[in-house]
């Protein structure tokens, strides 16, 4: 499958999932309980890859399947980096409102491709590193409101401390997805065994999770597996599964393709979100919003097309082999 395929998929299937995540709210609340989503999405996306690597290794010749521990123990990294991450940004938001993290944590798309290049030694030339700023600054622009609102001026007047925070989420964000792609690539592995083990650990980090929330409440709801599937609606489960399969598609990305064109899905997602937003939710488009689809298709231009398609190459001269000889004669005579 061509990798351009899967990146506008996972476009797709990304700018649905908080459409999906509104809908399946009642009266502006979840009726469920919110955390159980992405930990059936663990457990979707370790049932359909159990059954995949199980099709693949009836064929012949077997997939390849690394199982010693040196290799297996790193995949648990990912999740415990993620988990951290979600920890930092409840903690940002104690200290800057929801517009300024959302614009902060455009950071991630810099920080990505710093730590690209630093950690995997992808080179990039200089014309994908001006396209990836022009993706973060696309994406802020259509993320700001205009001056004269509140939250125009509350993207100045947060504590450092909501600051610090906000670059470490986008630092946080970028290694893990830097440091899955290097499990990915790593070997030749079978990519169904890959995932079955990034999300066995993954299922387990998020069943964690629960029985952490199960303590913190006193089990005042009772335990977690009681009350797994209440309050769930056919649009739950369509998060559910949008979710799980939004994973599947960017273990394939980060397997045959790289960060960046998961960098660049998710941004257009975004903005895709935005404009479907305004014939579901009669969202206002912006000035800003438009001014920021205009740069960030300048910016996927920019970064994928053909340097000879942005740059103006002049064609070689080619000499002339008669122009050759009469010079070389000329010079005989002339000796």
């Amino acid at each position: 499958m061509k990798w351009y395929l899967v990146a506008s998929l996972l476009t797709i299937l990304t700018s649905s999932q908080g459409i999906l995540t509104t809908l399946s709210q009642t009266n502006g609340k979840y009726k469920y309980d919110y955390a159980t989503i992405p930990f059936l999405a663990e457990v979707f996306k370790l049932i359909v890859s159990s059954v995949f690597l199980w099709r693949e290794r009836k064929k012949s010749p077997p997939p390849k399947m690394t199982t010693d521990w040196k290799s297996v123990r790193l995949f648990p990294i990912p999740s415990v980096i993620y988990l951290i991450h979600n920890n930092v940004q409840f903690a940002t938001l104690m200290y800057v409102d929801t517009s300024t993290y959302q614009i902060m944590g455009n950071l991630k798309i810099v920080t990505t491709g710093i730590l690209f290049r630093l950690f995997l030694k992808k080179k990039l030339s200089n014309l994908q590193w001006m396209a990836i700023v022009l993706l973060a600054v696309g994406t802020t622009t259509s993320q700001v409101k205009g001056c004269g609102e509140a939250s125009c001026d509350s993207l100045f007047a947060a504590p450092i401390q909501g600051y610090m925070l906000g670059i470490l989420s986008a630092c946080l964000s970028a290694l893990a997805g830097v440091y899955t792609e290097f499990l990915m690539k790593k070997n030749n592995d079978s990519l169904y065994w890959q995932n079955l083990q990034l999300y066995t650990f993954g299922s387990i980090f998020n069943m964690a999770r629960l029985v952490v929330d199960d303590f913190r409440g006193g089990f005042e709801k009772g335990p977690w597996w009681q009350r797994l599937f209440n309050g769930y609606s056919i649009t739950t489960w369509l998060v559910v599964l949008n979710l799980g399969s939004t994973g599947l598609l960017v273990s394939w990305l980060m397997k045959y393709a790289d960060n960046i064109v998961k960098v660049y899905s998710t941004s257009m997602a975004m903005l895709l979100t935005m404009v479907l937003s305004v014939f579901l939710f009669s969202f206002k488009p912006t000035l800003q919003l438009f001014l920021g689809i205009i740069v960030c298709m300048m910016s996927l231009h920019m970064y994928f097309a053909p340097p000879h398609m942005l740059v103006d190459i002049p064609p070689a001269i080619k000499s002339d082999p008669e122009s050759l000889v009469n010079v070389l004669v000329d010079r005989k005579t002339d000796s």
